[in-house]
């Protein structure tokens, strides 16, 4: 089977349980078989039956009859030559390092480089990108053989179809880098997608390297404290003030109708007083994609960003930029 939008192609194969008399192909609605299957109960076995130009499709008593199409019609994505590098992981390891960075992708961004994530092979790392302008957000992970620098940009939308197929086992998915396309293989899966052609952004000069001002606090509590704070947020600007004292961290959102939420945390914080504002979906993105039961918050000034990481992951940095309220 194979489907593709000229974009991304995938490509898989099932066995049959009854051999095929001949090999053919057709061409037939994803959408309208993808529904009829959806609609049998799991484990109905199913009869595919090609006979002048239509496919039955057989499953008890429904009958089911399509429209095909000229096989030979069906598009294809060019074969992409031989790779220019090629590495070996788990799939467990590349779904959580994509879901660590993808939701600070852009969305119909007119920086059409920004509506994608860097991935990019160096020093015998892996590195994940990506940001939207406002936010940003990189991990890495070590791999053995890398040694070649090697950067594309991955579409939002061949990623986030990549997530959704990889597993969250050890079995191994190869990636392959092409001069314009990038190709995944894994369990029986081929995904070969087009890159972004364009310049990445220097994520390195984005992130704060030694902030003074910083922060622990558990993670379920700072994003259960704003998602009650969010309820009373300004619906167009989403802005949430963060006032920060000694030991205390107070958390307000108010709207256009004078209402307000706060709530206040109490953390071990000894500097400097700091009153700073963010945008809360940015904040409740972040905290909604990490798992480590504490969060660390570094701060410059009421104008820099702040810096996000995790104890349990050095690689890890979320990068936000503050906002007037």
């Amino acid at each position: 089977m194979v489907a593709t939008d000229l974009e991304i192609q995938v490509s898989t194969s099932c066995a049959c349980e009854k051999a095929v008399v001949e090999e053919q192909s057709i061409t037939v609605s994803a959408r309208k078989l993808l529904d009829i299957l959806r609609a049998l109960a799991e484990d109905t076995e199913v009869v595919l039956d090609v006979q002048n130009n239509r496919l039955q499709v057989r499953a008890g008593r429904s009958r089911f009859n399509l429209q095909t199409l000229p096989p030979d019609d069906f598009p294809r994505v060019a074969e992409p030559g031989t790779p220019t590098a090629s590495i070996r992981l788990p799939q467990k390891l590349l779904r959580d390092v994509l879901l660590l960075v993808q939701y600070a992708m852009a969305q119909q961004d007119i920086r059409y480089y920004l509506n994608g994530l860097l991935l990019a092979l160096e020093g015998g790392e892996l590195k994940v990108v990506a940001t939207d302008g406002h936010r940003l957000s990189y991990a890495s992970e070590r791999l053995a053989g890398v040694e070649d620098k090697r950067e594309v940009i991955l579409p939002r939308k061949a990623v986030l179809e990549l997530m959704k197929l990889l597993g969250d086992g050890e079995e191994e998915v190869v990636v392959e880098l092409f001069a314009n396309q990038v190709r995944f293989t894994f369990t029986g899966v081929v995904m070969v997608t087009k890159v972004i052609d364009g310049k990445f952004p220097d994520y390195a000069r984005v992130i704060p390297p030694n902030y003074q001002k910083h922060f622990s606090v558990p993670r379920e509590l700072l994003l259960q404290a704003l998602q009650r704070a969010v309820i009373l947020s300004n619906e167009k600007f989403r802005g949430v003030r963060w006032v920060l004292t000694a030991n205390s961290l107070r958390v307000s959102c108010t709207n256009n109708d004078q209402e307000e939420a706060q709530e206040e945390l109490e953390i071990i914080y000894d500097g400097e007083p700091l009153d700073v504002g963010f945008n809360i979906n940015y904040l409740l993105d972040v905290l909604n994609n990490l798992h480590s039961a504490t969060v660390d918050c570094a701060f410059g000034d009421a104008n820099s960003s702040m810096v996000v990481t995790t104890p349990d992951r050095a690689d890890f940095r979320y990068v936000v930029m503050p906002m007037r309220i």
